[in-house]
């Protein structure tokens, strides 16, 4: 893709971070990356930013920091997508290289504008000493916009600071605007922020053009119920109800729900346009596994709800690989979204369905004990596995599927009827860290039975149960030669699998 020029305003903290990121990422071979997920173009990913739809293809923004793979400062990596599964890297969009963001761009959105320009929303941060010598992050919100590759920074950022807060609302936490555009042709944007109890709440703003931009109000408060800080939300209408995803800070847990520490939540509920007046029905985790935070959501041209997260933990970035040190972190697989008795249900995009390659499958195998099929391995995988008590036989005690195997290390999945309970567990995958490596989730079944779906891609695994009523996600870094797929049953399992390589 002829990516155009750079142009007269870009910075030169801009163009050596383009320059930069060019050379390094010819020193990384496709096949020490994942096959099918976005990573870092070099050095350092997080959140998803800007995920939009424009000119025709996905973009797909990040938190990036090229020159490291550790956390630095901020700036926007880019790629495009026509299908959401093979990415095209185009050039950094955003550096740290104006008064009002100069120690980073951190997370934001996109949206096309009626002139058919391409605007980003983003926070800008400056670090500022306190009266106490401390040293804490002030946060604005500012305007970028372009092309589609090269983007000029508005000339009144920042659009929103600690003027347009209401008294006692957080200039420190105050950040990840989500920008979407009212049937009326105007705007509206919602932002994470603390008020003074410390607990997270989300703001709406409004703008008549997506430049001018007012406080209206609080749209949901957190009340100390989920974690403190919430970060990166989300807001949109599905299945005619009303979803606000946001990612909570410092989440307890409660029961099996919110182990993750920094983890996600997803509030359904209903939307009130007229008045602005967002009503919680229900909540849940968005992901029950280990790895995956701040995700955002695109509509695609046939209307479907599309949600791509970090796959990642905060807690977790210790677990890497040594053998490629030049790249860290990854996205999720893209997930379809769609309420189903006022629950989030994920599936893999359908456009997985054309990397399927060669199939094998079997039915009614009895398990009991350890056992392997013929065929079944590999790490680009899609393994679809339902279970069920073998005929005439007492309820199972356990059923367990390892993946990422080889004699000395593997990742599992593991299944207890008797308590309903799923476990992922990767403390056997290799890891060189004493980190958070295992995972629990109540599941629902029927005596028993139980549908899973496994999509594995070198470095992670996404596990989706009962087509999508929960999804666990977690990364490991085995290496690649660990492609061994084994079963297991404490009792008699009669099992079908059916498994596609992918690529």
């Amino acid at each position: 893709m002829e990516t155009g020029k750079e142009t007269a305003m870009t910075s030169q903290t801009l163009r050596e971070a383009r320059k930069y990121e060019e050379a390094s990422e010819k020193l990384i071979k496709p096949e020490e990356r994942p096959d099918f997920h976005l990573s870092a173009r070099t050095g350092w990913m997080n959140d998803p930013n800007g995920f939009s739809l424009y000119q025709g293809q996905y973009h797909m923004f990040y938190q990036y920091h090229p020159y490291d793979s550790h956390w630095g400062p901020m700036h926007w990596g880019h790629a495009v997508s026509k299908d959401l599964l093979h990415w095209e890297y185009l050039p950094a969009a955003l550096a740290p290289d104006e008064w009002y963001d100069k120690d980073g761009c951190f997370s934001g959105s996109a949206i096309t504008l009626a002139d058919g320009r391409h605007l980003l929303m983003y926070t800008g941060v400056v670090k500022e000493r306190q009266k106490n010598g401390e040293m804490m992050e002030v946060q604005t919100q500012c305007l970028a916009v372009g092309d589609g590759v090269d983007y000029e920074k508005y000339e009144k950022n920042p659009v929103l600071n600690e003027q347009n807060l209401p008294e006692g609302f957080s200039r420190f936490d105050f950040r990840d605007p989500k920008i979407w555009q009212k049937a009326d042709g105007s705007y509206c944007c919602i932002i994470g922020n603390r008020p003074a109890d410390g607990s997270g709440q989300i703001l709406l703003f409004t703008s008549p053009d997506g430049f001018q931009w007012n406080y209206k109000k609080v749209l949901c408060t957190n009340n100390h119920r989920f974690g403190l800080m919430w970060e990166c939300p989300d807001f949109f209408a599905l299945d005619g109800k009303q979803v606000l995803l946001t990612s909570p800070q410092d989440m307890m847990p409660q029961g099996f729900e919110y182990h993750n520490g920094n983890g996600t939540l997803c509030l359904i509920g209903t939307y009130e346009e007229q008045t602005d007046t967002f009503t919680e029905e229900c909540s849940q985790s968005i992901d029950y596994g280990i790895d995956f935070y701040a995700p955002q959501t695109v509509l695609s041209p046939d209307g479907r709800r599309i949600m791509i997260g970090w796959m990642q933990n905060w807690d977790t970035c210790g677990l890497r690989t040594s053998e490629h040190p030049l790249w860290y972190g990854q996205m999720s697989l893209p997930r379809e979204l769609h309420i189903k008795n006022n629950r989030l249900y994920q599936l893999p995009v359908k456009e997985l369905e054309q990397l399927r390659g060669r199939q094998t499958s079997y039915q009614n195998v009895p398990v009991a004990g350890f056992v392997n099929l013929e065929g079944i391995r590999g790490r680009r995988t899609d393994l679809e596995i339902q279970i069920r008590p073998a005929q005439g036989q007492r309820l199972y005690r356990k059923f367990a599927v390892r993946f990422a195997q080889n004699e000395k290390y593997y990742t599992s999945l593991s299944f207890r009827p008797e308590e309903s309970v799923l476990k992922i567990d990767r403390k056997f995958s290799g890891s060189r860290r004493a980190i958070i490596h295992q995972r629990r989730s109540l599941v629902n079944h029927t005596n028993g039975c139980l549908k899973l779906r496994l999509i594995l891609d070198r470095y992670s695994v996404e596990v989706f149960v009962n087509d999508g009523e929960q999804v666990l996600t977690a990364t490991m870094y085995t290496s690649q030669e660990a492609d061994g797929i084994s079963f297991f049953a404490d009792g008699s399992v009669s099992m079908d699998v059916v498994k596609y390589d992918l690529g």
